[in-house]
């Protein structure tokens, strides 16, 4: 089992910034994908970002690209992401997931969910 943790999120005016972070814990996961994932209001839940730990290979839907960074520090099992110039429409309840054997990190069906955590951005 795998436990993730999301914390970091918060209100903030558009054009600023916040850093979420998912703490894992329960299994080394150096071979795992971490992933963010949004849901907002009324609407499906979609892809964000994306790290492959064991390379660093990265992964962005296009609508954060330039924005937001994905990132890992192993010694504390944690990844972050670093979200700026924050925009009203990236407001939703933010979510970290782990999984092994991902092929395709925005369409898989990750195994492990932490609990979330709300981005709220004012206009």
């Amino acid at each position: 089992q795998v436990q993730l943790v999301e914390s970091g999120g918060g209100l903030v005016q558009a054009g600023g910034s916040l850093r979420l972070s998912c703490a894992a814990s329960g299994r080394t996961i150096s071979n795992y994908v971490m992933g963010w994932f949004r849901q907002a209001p009324g609407k499906e839940r979609e892809f964000v970002s994306a790290i492959r730990w064991s390379i660093g290979t990265k992964y962005y839907t296009d609508s954060v690209k330039g924005r937001f960074t994905i990132s890992r520090d192993n010694a504390k099992n944690t990844v972050y992401l670093q979200m700026n110039s924050l925009k009203p429409e990236d407001t939703a309840v933010y979510y970290c997931a782990a999984d092994l054997r991902v092929v395709d990190p925005a369409r898989h069906g990750y195994t492990y969910w932490g609990q979330g955590t709300q981005v709220s951005v004012s206009s």
